[in-house]
């Protein structure tokens, strides 16, 4: 099957009024991992790693950074322009399609806690969703049970299954995978207007 062609950068604006633009994921990008991940909080590294991470480690840096081949390992970036400071890494989403099932896909978004609520998730979503390799037909990955707003955005993906996979972590499959529209840009709101105030954090 021929890949998609989900054309990068993407331009969009965040609901606060600031643009922003989701680009591919580069080899240089390790340090502003690093430093975004210093900017997540303990819950949000918990609910990204299902574990209490305290740093990342070159292990780990080559599984997030490395490893990254853009075909079956895809990650991109989402960066912010504030007006009143320089451009900021906020968020970064990867699929990596299964080498012994190649119609399934891991899938994870992680945007750091001060820019969460802003829709910057909902849009690495819909963009690394349309980018995936087109054999890959469904998202299986594991979930904290209690992390509502990752299963809630799987759950509009397509038809969704949980089970427990270990205490507090479930299991999920998302399978007949809808092709979501790129989120080109998003009217501002008030910031109130989010009550939910956490990003889809899946791992």
């Amino acid at each position: 099957m021929a890949e998609r062609e989900t054309a990068l950068p993407v331009e969009l604006v965040l609901r606060d009024g600031t643009p922003a633009m989701i680009w591919p994921l580069l080899p240089t990008d390790a340090e502003n991992l690093k430093h975004a991940f210093d900017e997540l909080s303990p819950r949000s590294r918990r609910l990204r790693f299902l574990g209490p991470i305290t740093q990342l480690d070159h292990a780990m840096i080559h599984l997030l950074v490395e490893a990254v081949d853009q075909r079956h390992h895809i990650a991109i970036v989402l960066v912010a322009f504030p007006d009143d400071e320089l451009e900021r890494p906020v968020g970064v989403a990867r699929l990596v399609q299964l080498e012994d099932d190649p119609t399934t896909a891991d899938f994870a978004v992680t945007v750091i806690d001060e820019w969460q609520g802003q829709g910057a998730g909902a849009a690495l979503t819909s963009t690394l969703v349309s980018l995936r390799p087109a054999e890959v037909t469904r998202l299986a990955t594991a979930v904290a049970a209690g992390n509502e707003p990752s299963l809630a955005m799987l759950r509009r993906l397509g038809s969704m299954t949980t089970r427990p996979s270990y205490p507090g972590v479930l299991e999920v499959v998302v399978s007949d995978l809808s092709d979501p529209h790129v989120v080109i840009a998003t009217p501002p709101s008030d910031k109130s207007a989010d009550s939910s105030g956490q990003e889809p954090q899946p791992s």
